[in-house]
C-alpha cells in the first residue's frame, strides 16, 4: 500500500528534474538566457544542481519500492 506514494513521488521528481536539464541544455545550447535578471554562469549553475538533485530524488523514491 505503500508503494502507491513513492511511484507518485518518485515519478513526479523524476520528471521534473529530467526536464529541467533538458530544458536548461537546450536554452545553453541556442545561447539564450536560462534566468532574465541572473549571472548566466549562476543561472547555469543552479538549474543544473536543482534539476540533478530533483532526478536523483525520483531515482531515490524509485529505489525505495
Amino acid at each position: 500500500m505503500e508503494s502507491g506514494p513513492a511511484i507518485f513521488a518518485g515519478t513526479a521528481f523524476a520528471l521534473f528534474g529530467a526536464a529541467l536539464l533538458l530544458w536548461t541544455g537546450v536554452r545553453v545550447s541556442q545561447r539564450e538566457p536560462v534566468a532574465y535578471g541572473v549571472a548566466a554562469s549562476a543561472a547555469v549553475a543552479l538549474t543544473t544542481i536543482f534539476g540533478a538533485v530533483f532526478l536523483l530524488l525520483g531515482v531515490w523514491c524509485f529505489g525505495r519500492l
